[in-house]
């Protein structure tokens, strides 16, 4: 680096197609990797295919889940959120759960949903899909059916919705939880039902000084590292909506627990409908939920299928398991 000033914006970039075979890695950037001795991949999720020899699996494991850290400042910033928030959960043992909540304005916006805002709300929102995305939702042509997206399950879990969802699963309102999220839609409203139900909730906001946040504040990517490192260690992740984070998390995790981590992924479909049903009393969905929450344990140990992504299924590629005749030898040494 030093003959580029240490500087990352000179290096070579090279932009790849996503799922790149093994063999265009040998043929075009190998070549370009040892005339410049270092190059940049921008972007880089998903630029190498999963169809990849075992070697280049592991090979692949330890690059993510060991060679890759955080940045020296956003590692101890980490720990020390990890630490105060294990204090805050002292009661529980040190243990908290962590809930990844996508609610904010750009994401609402995004999905076409209509939650309960009115006519101000859907000003305010197709001003902000203008903002972002101009043009792409107004084109000629374009239906957008925001019923329909909700009943796909499509749509990101509200504050209250989230709330009911915990509660009906089994979580006290002196569960601790570690809110994992940016700048929540209307937040004064939204969050309030949620802070009701759970009072003991922690964000990096309310663990972290305003000095001690100031050196992330301005970069959205720091601080999601930030929110990713704290809900590593939880005891529980729970996730309400797609997207790279919570896939590589939940992979992560797994990697790190043996498989065993604790994981709930709701049936978004099956939580509109029994949101949406008028007649639904509590004990009936209490019990849909409990069901819901013991279907998502029960798949904390997940086999990666053909193309799926070993990041979010690290286990067998990433996670040497002995063979049955190996297991029962050592018993039998015991």
């Amino acid at each position: 680096m030093a003959r580029l000033g240490h500087n990352l914006s000179n290096v070579f970039n090279f932009k790849i197609k996503a799922w790149s075979s093994i063999q265009f890695y040998e043929d075009v950037v190998l070549p370009k990797l040892i005339e410049e001795r270092i190059i940049r991949i921008s972007p880089f999720a998903n630029r190498l295919s999963f169809d990849a020899p075992p070697a280049v699996q592991r090979l692949r494991c330890l690059a993510n889940f060991e060679a890759l850290k955080f940045s020296k400042p956003i590692t101890n910033l980490s720990n020390t959120l990890i630490s105060r928030m294990r204090e805050k959960s002292a009661e529980n043992n040190g243990k908290y759960i962590a809930v990844h909540l996508r609610f904010e304005e750009d994401m609402v916006a995004f999905s076409c949903c209509v939650f309960d805002g009115g006519d101000n709300e859907k000003k305010e929102l197709d001003a902000a899909r203008e903002r972002g995305w101009r043009g792409k939702f107004t084109r000629p042509g374009r239906v957008i059916r925001p019923g329909a997206i909700r009943m796909n399950g499509k749509c990101p879990l509200t504050p209250l919705e989230v709330g009911l969802m915990l509660r009906g699963m089994g979580f006290s309102n002196n569960t601790a939880i570690y809110l994992a999220s940016g700048r929540i839609y209307k937040a004064e409203k939204n969050m309030a039902p949620l802070l009701e139900m759970f009072p003991l909730i922690q964000t990096k906001e309310t663990l972290a000084s305003d000095e001690e946040l100031a050196p992330f504040k301005n970069f959205s990517s720091r601080m999601a590292a930030i929110d990713y490192s704290v809900c590593v260690h939880s005891e529980v992740f729970v996730t309400t909506q797609g997207g790279n984070f919570p896939h590589f998390l939940i992979g992560h995790r797994r990697y790190l627990y043996g498989g065993h981590a604790k994981t709930i992924k709701p049936d978004k479909r099956r939580l509109a409908i029994l949101f949406d049903s008028p007649r639904i009393g509590w004990k009936t969905l209490k019990r849909q939920l409990v069901n819901m929450r013991a279907h998502s344990d029960a798949k904390g140990v997940e086999i990666k299928r053909a193309n799926e992504s070993v990041y979010t299924f690290p286990c067998p590629d990433c996670m040497c398991r002995p063979s049955k005749s190996e297991h029962s030898k050592s018993i039998q040494a015991r």
